[in-house]
């Protein structure tokens, strides 16, 4: 059951909330969509209709970015105010500690943060998806879902060295000339994943068996290979199975966005560029991946900080409220994109470069609460 205190600090952190998911959704949307789709009007065209619904489209993504900020906005100007005229010290004067009355905050921040993580996960992908999709159409630029010429994808495998060290090699290199979607032509393979012998395959044509779970080859040559180099068999077919990765096939279609895919999409794409070997986008994914899984819980350290630096005895006005906020959203966001960067850069681990700003913004809202509490 909710306390008489905790029934009323809510209702006077719900409209400042709401008024910053506006203010800073509309803003954000302001300067990441729609300069872009008032130049795409105006040069290309783009009907008024179709750029509206491109507009709403966008909205989702940008109210997740504001749910953050306003967490902060309302705890801050909520708790400057009622401590501005001391109902705040009335309250620490019945006994209620500066814990149990920031533990308000931090309960609400909570709430914010599960709603933050349902609109990350299962709306604004979808919605920043669709945006995309519906550009693409009415430019007339929509791209195929795969990539149509010339589909290069190595394979590579750690090989232990005699040094104990273990080194990154060719295991596997798949080509092919076309894809239409469903059927490779020109196909040549080196498929080095076996000690005992390499083979080369060269085929007219390829296409996955979904059935048997295998590719299915179409007249072409095997060529098998001794570890010595020397030729151990040539086999020709008009029709030959062989259980190879489906990699080349993931790889050819085309993926979503880092922006458009969820978590668990997020996590189906690793595993495919695991098999690629790219450790470049291997690194930037596990990064995206981290940094969704910390984005909701900003709306914790946001509740924390806001909450205890509005309890500090003094007179804080909305303005200045206002301006602290935006200075602390500011600072907190630079500092993520720097950790991310270092993260990507291979200086951090993932989780490090992800949590960071939320671990320092934690230990300094603790330590301002802890310093609040004695005074």
């Amino acid at each position: 059951m909710m306390s008489i205190m905790d029934r009323y600090l809510t209702k006077e952190m719900v409209p400042p909330f709401l008024f910053g998911i506006a203010a800073f959704s509309s803003l954000g949307i302001s300067i990441g969509a729609v300069f872009e789709l008032v130049r795409r009007v105006v040069e290309s065209g783009l009907p008024i209709g179709i750029a509206a619904r491109v507009f709403i489209l966008n909205f989702p993504e940008f109210i997740v970015l504001a749910f953050p900020m306003s967490t902060l906005l309302a705890t801050l100007m909520t708790y400057s105010r009622l401590s501005s005229q001391s109902e705040l010290t009335a309250l620490r004067s019945c006994g209620v500690s500066v814990y149990r009355m920031v533990a308000t905050a931090i309960f609400l921040s909570f709430l914010v943060t599960g709603l933050t993580f349902l609109f990350n996960e299962q709306i604004a992908p979808a919605a920043k998806y669709q945006a995309t999709l519906t550009m693409r159409k009415a430019l007339k630029t929509e791209q195929p879902a795969f990539k149509r010429e010339n589909l290069i994808y190595p394979e590579f495998k750690k090989v232990k060295q005699e040094d104990g060290s273990r080194e990154k090699v060719l295991s596997r290199l798949f080509y092919a000339d076309k894809f239409d979607g469903k059927m490779m032509t020109g196909l040549t393979i080196i498929d080095r994943s076996q000690d005992d012998f390499s083979q080369i395959l060269q085929a007219e044509s390829g296409e996955w068996n979904v059935k048997d779970n295998v590719w299915d080859f179409y007249n072409g040559t095997i060529y098998l290979i001794s570890p010595d180099s020397s030729y151990r068999n040539i086999v020709r077919f008009e029709r030959q199975q062989l259980k190879l990765p489906r990699t080349a096939l993931d790889l050819a279609k085309e993926s979503r966005d880092y922006g458009e895919m969820n978590i668990v999409q997020s996590l189906e794409q690793l595993e495919v560029e695991k098999l690629r070997g790219d450790d470049r986008k291997i690194r930037k994914l596990r990064v995206r991946i981290q940094q969704k899984f910390a984005l909701p819980f900003v709306c914790v350290v946001f509740g924390l900080v806001g909450a205890t630096l509005g309890s500090i005895p003094g007179r804080t006005g909305s303005a200045k409220s206002f301006g602290i906020s935006v200075l602390i959203i500011f600072g907190y966001y630079l500092f993520s994109n720097i950790t991310g960067g270092l993260a990507q850069a291979g200086v951090f681990s993932p989780f490090l470069g992800a949590w960071f700003p939320n671990i320092l913004g934690l230990g300094f809202g603790l330590f301002m609460l802890g310093r609040v509490s004695r005074k």
